[in-house]
């Protein structure tokens, strides 16, 4: 198989015009077998040098994924299986990336974790699941984040009570506690922490409570009048949460 042309390809890649088929091959490849002081080849080597090459480009495209963001060891194996690379290159990838420390377990569930404290509203519970969905062992991921003061995630809980209450306007103590104790419950707060928190709150649901008695008598005045009025509205108070004694 005759060596016909060499181009320069984008980055450390060059376009080899080997036969009548173009091969893009990575200037390490092209070192390592001498292909500049050939001008023929054989197909079992060409077979070895696409091979070669076929790792490395398996090894550099994974490079590239993890320096846009840190990765874990799932995310790079699912990345190479999407490129279809076969599973035998994606292990010796995965080896050749840990041992010039690429990939490193501990400091991926460090950086995790603390991207997780710092830049989303997520709890304890929540970013355990997403160490174990991207393939961290859940008894590792544990011991990482049973290290982190509670009293972090307490201040988180705090800042995110605190503005629920500030930003409510028609909801009662009732309904308020109840979807900000789902809400939470939901982005993996412990519910211990939750009632802890709000129990240490004093919410004010008058002007909710004035807000949404002018917005019932309005749509039930035109139907309604003297105690029937009252009687429907006071329901429909009570319904949404606000005490019946304060009604």
């Amino acid at each position: 198989m005759k060596i016909k042309k060499y181009t320069k390809d984008k980055g450390n890649k060059y376009k080899v015009l080997i036969d009548d088929t173009n091969y893009i091959l990575f200037d390490d490849v092209i070192v390592k077998y001498s292909l500049l002081l050939k001008d023929e080849i054989s197909e079992k080597e060409l077979k070895t040098i696409v091979e070669e090459n076929d790792k490395l480009s398996s090894y550099y495209d994974s490079i590239k994924y993890i320096t846009k963001k840190m990765r874990s060891k799932l995310e790079i194996i699912e990345f190479l299986r999407k490129k279809m690379v076969n599973e035998k290159v994606i292990d010796e990838t995965i080896k050749r990336l840990e041992d010039n420390h690429f990939l490193n377990e501990e400091l991926f569930i460090k950086a995790y974790i603390n991207d997780q404290i710092n830049l989303t509203n997520n709890g304890k519970n929540k970013i355990l699941k997403g160490l174990v969905k991207l393939g961290i062992d859940k008894d590792s991921a544990s011991t990482y984040l049973d290290n982190i003061d509670n009293e972090i995630f307490i201040s988180k809980i705090n800042k995110y009570v605190d503005k629920k209450i500030s930003t409510n306007k028609n909801s009662s103590i009732y309904m308020l506690k109840n979807k900000i104790m789902t809400d939470l419950i939901n982005l993996g707060y412990e519910k211990g922490d939750i009632v802890e928190v709000l129990n240490s709150k004093e919410i004010n649901d008058d002007e909710a409570k004035k807000r949404e008695y002018e917005k019932i008598r309005k749509s039930l005045e035109k139907k309604y009048s003297g105690d029937v009025l009252e009687y429907k509205i006071r329901e429909k108070l009570y319904r949404k949460g606000f005490r019946s004694n304060e009604i």
